[in-house]
């Protein structure tokens, strides 16, 4: 599903602290915080009629297989039924909960029984992007380039959001009954998870490979570098989980036993997973 979305309607949803925070605004005055905001929502409005976001957004049946969450593909014309793994990293630390995203989808012994999928045997996968010439066209400008291009990252956080609260109300369906005000939605209180591929439970941006193959970015324009970096910049994906226990958690530091063993659920030389793990080694 390709959703593309006029600024107007992804606006509400901008989490401003995080444009504040990219300013080094967050110990500043709140008249401060106010004439800043005051300026970027200037800029929203006089170019709105001139950009766009945009969403991918495709529900799967899955199941998890250890650490690792299988994604259940439509049948090919060939009459096999093919599978695509996203391999997942637990908690390893000592006073951790040894948390994994993959322990939020059912396994394959309780998929088998359930007639129809339940929200624990489905994920959702993602991506957002808003218009590359928001990071492109104010060049010439040091100041509105630096706008632009933070409003731009900003847009595309909130077309998640937007893509987000569809989804469990509409298209996948779980929360159809859901009522939250803005400031709940952007506390993130709704029911499920929406880990990002980059962030602390996902960190590894390789993992965008996997979602490119199953998303296709480039129907909005996304491409990838050699990292699984994004670009345009002000891009987000990742997943939906409907679980009504699931919560956020930092994977943090892993140990080599891990590391080898992530690297071959990956597909991976051992150095190259180490490559994309630094962080948590």
């Amino acid at each position: 599903m390709t959703l593309h979305y006029s600024l107007d309607e992804v606006v509400p949803y901008i989490n401003w602290t995080y444009f504040f925070h990219a300013w080094g605004m967050t110990a500043q005055p709140q008249t401060d915080c106010d004439q800043l905001k005051a300026e970027a929502c200037l800029r929203l409005r006089q170019h709105a009629s001139h950009y766009h976001t945009h969403a991918l957004f495709t529900l799967y049946n899955a199941h998890s297989d250890g650490d690792d969450i299988v994604v259940e593909q439509t049948t090919d014309s060939d009459g096999l039924a093919r599978s695509t793994s996203i391999p997942c990293l637990r908690q390893q630390q000592q006073g951790t909960e040894h948390l994994c995203l993959a322990d939020y989808i059912a396994p394959k012994t309780d998929t088998a029984a359930t007639p129809h999928p339940t929200p624990y045997t489905q994920i959702g996968l993602f991506a957002t992007t808003a218009d590359s010439g928001m990071e492109h066209d104010f060049d010439d400008d040091p100041y509105e380039k630096m706008m632009m291009q933070l409003l731009a990252d900003r847009l595309a956080e909130a077309t998640a959001e937007r893509l987000h609260e569809q989804v469990r109300k509409q298209y996948w369906g779980y929360a159809r009954g859901e009522i939250l005000a803005m400031d709940d939605m952007l506390c993130e209180r709704w029911q499920g998870l929406r880990p990002a591929v980059g962030y602390p439970s996902l960190p590894d941006t390789s993992i965008n490979f996997i979602l490119d193959r199953l998303l296709d970015y480039s129907q909005i324009g996304i491409c990838l570098t050699e990292s699984g970096a994004m670009r345009p910049h002000a891009s987000v994906s990742g997943l939906m989980i409907a679980h009504p226990e699931a919560r956020y958690f930092t994977v943090g530091k892993i140990g080599q036993d891990q590391l080898h063993d992530y690297a071959r659920r990956r597909g991976f030389s051992t150095e190259k997973a180490r490559k994309f793990l630094s962080a948590n080694l």
